[in-house]
């Protein structure tokens, strides 16, 4: 009896969606990587991508500890001298709350060409609603 490896041809991928509203940011974040990933599956192997789609919704409503609103920062750098940009959470979360979630879970992928293929997988929406009731999510649920 040898190891399994999955194969990407093997993979089945289902749709979960997430409902963000009064969840903490990084606990929700945890839970969205690990299923993006495919750590939830059996045949989760490191080299292949194994994970599902995740869908979150209410983006806007996630919920930040402590100062965090206030004090988090979060930097972009255009790649010239004096082009480092600063912006922090608070504010991320008035004009693109969707990146807020995005750049959480990007933290826990792999930093490589497989983490950015796992991270396609994500759709992150401010609002209730979402284009891809025809995929038939389930619902996923976060204590």
């Amino acid at each position: 009896m040898g190891t399994y490896s999955a194969k990407a041809e093997d993979v089945k991928r289902a749709w979960h969606v997430v409902d963000a509203n009064g969840k903490t940011l990084g606990r929700l974040a945890t839970v969205v990587a690990s299923v993006l990933k495919g750590k939830t599956k059996p045949i989760y192997t490191t080299h292949v991508d194994t994970g599902d789609f995740v869908i979150v919704v209410n983006a806007d409503k996630v919920h930040l500890t402590g100062r965090k609103l206030d004090q988090k920062m979060y930097y972009s750098h255009s790649g010239f001298p004096g082009g480092l940009k600063s912006i922090t959470a608070g504010r991320l979360m008035q004009t693109k709350p969707e990146d807020v979630i995005k750049m959480a879970v990007e933290g826990m992928l792999p930093k490589t060409r497989l983490g950015k293929q796992m991270l396609s997988k994500l759709k992150v929406y401010a609002g209730d609603k979402h284009p891809h009731s025809a995929q038939q999510p389930a619902e996923l649920s976060i204590k």
